[in-house]
């Protein structure tokens, strides 16, 4: 779930975000892939750019998502759950769904005509410095399951605050956007 997402960087906000990132690193703009390196609400509510996935244990790949439903309890998440809430502005994401040996390509959008903010979580490499994020995901609103049967945990701006400086943050995943829109991707 949610291997791709994509940055309008035409989009005033966006445009505005990796405009004040540039001179930090290189940010992904357009189709954003793991392992690049994003533009991201840092825990401490300022953006900041940062790799997307953290390395596994064994050192072979990256782990892209985490299932909010066990975040908690994940050894891996737990202490970014704690102290390393984050936010992931985009313009949509990405789904495929199968059909027979066909794959259609989804793009998914906030259920108004704004940007899509997905809940994640970051930590930073102890041994590198580096900054990096995974987006929790839950499981897919209704309307979608045909496609894909998860989708990222979307939290509009009236949560922002509250997830990056709550103190529930389960209690504010729960109330998590679930519709989205959506149309097929060239």
């Amino acid at each position: 779930m949610c291997g791709r997402y994509y940055v309008d960087d035409e989009e005033p906000t966006l445009q505005d975000i990796v405009e004040k990132l540039k001179g930090n690193a290189e940010v992904k703009t357009g189709e954003v892939f793991p392992t690049d390196r994003a533009a991201v609400m840092a825990p401490e509510g300022d953006f900041a750019v940062m790799r997307w996935g953290f390395p596994r244990f064994d050192g072979k790949g990256v782990i892209i998502n985490a299932r909010s439903e066990t975040a908690s309890v994940k050894p891996m998440f737990q202490r970014s759950l704690i102290e390393g809430r984050c936010l992931i502005p985009a313009s949509w994401y990405f789904e495929w769904e199968k059909r027979g040996r066909e794959k259609v390509k989804y793009a998914f959008a906030a259920p108004e005509e704004e940007l899509l903010w997905m809940a994640g979580l970051s930590r930073r490499d102890g041994k590198t410095g580096e900054r990096s994020f995974v987006i929790l995901t839950r499981p897919a609103w209704e309307g979608i399951a045909f496609i894909h049967n998860r989708m990222p945990v979307i939290l509009p701006a009236h949560l922002h605050d509250e997830w990056i400086c709550g103190r529930d943050p389960v209690k504010t995943m729960e109330r998590a956007t679930s519709q989205v829109r959506y149309r097929t991707a060239d």
